[in-house]
């Protein structure tokens, strides 16, 4: 299906309800107004139809997500959120191994290194998932360490959601939001895989700093990458898998698409577009190999 090459999608969430906290409620009707008429013409821009209304049921979700492993024959599919570590190991079990999991608990609570280990040794998960701008303090804060060392023990892949967070009317101010907030950390632990999705989201200078100073942060190229419309120059999802290859090479780069909802599963127009750009940057197959499926392998240790 697409030109001999293997797939691994790296970065999907499985759908989940989500609330909002009392500061995002404030002046809420008018942020989501602004906010429902950028996501409409966003799918407008796509063509992508309008998610389906809910309650669902989560194990015919993931019934269906299995479904759409095997009509796009993907290797894997990882899901990095989906409502709690354990509610997520309780839908994809029965699809093991092509579901994958993250472990994507809140790092700032209490015992957080042995709900990560809980989660790696007894619910099968291969990575972690962290969100910058719900950070309440430095990475490298002292308490959070037995997560850390945890990581590096397991070489196990975290990946860390900076920049703008939410689409338009989002998240676009916070103390951890740049990619650089991980520096330390990065460097401290250089056997824990870093990976930065959609390209640093708004902060692409920063992260391609990051990933010149410390070998072992990754970027994942997950989503349609909008972020890049509110840029004070220009690019586009080319220019960003070129400076990419540029700077890191071939076996930094991992192919995602941040897929979640239904009808429209998995995001096939993301891997369409990724692929051609890749080909566009005169990648090799062996470099595409690695980019779309190889890479993420080598992290979760699947080879």
């Amino acid at each position: 299906m697409f030109h001999g090459l293997r797939i691994v999608d790296f970065h999907t969430h499985f759908p989940y309800a989500m609330g909002r906290s009392s500061q995002e409620r404030r002046g809420a009707k008018i942020i989501e107004q602004y906010a429902d008429n950028l996501r409409a013409q966003w799918r407008r821009e796509w063509d992508f139809s309008d998610p389906e209304p809910g309650p669902h049921d989560p194990h015919q979700l993931a019934i269906r997500w299995a479904q759409e492993v095997e009509r796009y024959d993907l290797e894997y599919l990882v899901f990095v959120t989906g409502g709690g570590n354990d509610e997520l190991a309780s839908y994809i079990a029965p699809h093991q191994p092509k579901l994958i999991g993250f472990a994507h608990h809140h790092i700032e609570q209490p015992n957080a290194a042995e709900k990560l280990r809980h989660a790696v040794d007894v619910l099968g998960f291969r990575g972690l998932k962290i969100i910058g701008p719900h950070m309440t303090r430095p990475f490298e804060s002292p308490d959070l360490e037995p997560v850390w060392e945890f990581c590096a023990e397991r070489e196990l892949p975290v990946l860390i959601h900076f920049g703008v967070l939410g689409g338009g009317g989002g998240v676009s101010h916070h103390p951890y939001m740049n990619p650089l907030t991980i520096h330390e950390v990065a460097r401290r632990y250089p056997e824990i895989p870093f990976v930065i999705p959609h390209f640093g989201a708004g902060y692409w200078q920063e992260l391609l700093h990051l990933a010149w100073a410390c070998p072992n942060v990754y970027v994942d190229s997950s989503g349609s990458n909008q972020w890049v419309k509110w840029m004070p120059y220009p690019l586009d999802i080319e220019s960003l898998f070129r400076k990419a290859f540029e700077t890191m090479g071939p076996r930094r780069i991992i192919f995602g698409t941040d897929s979640s909802w239904f009808p429209r599963g998995f995001a096939y127009r993301y891997l369409q577009d990724q692929l051609r750009a890749c080909m566009y940057c005169g990648m090799n197959e062996a470099q595409l190999q690695d980019v779309f499926a190889d890479n993420a392998k080598r992290l979760l240790k699947l080879n």
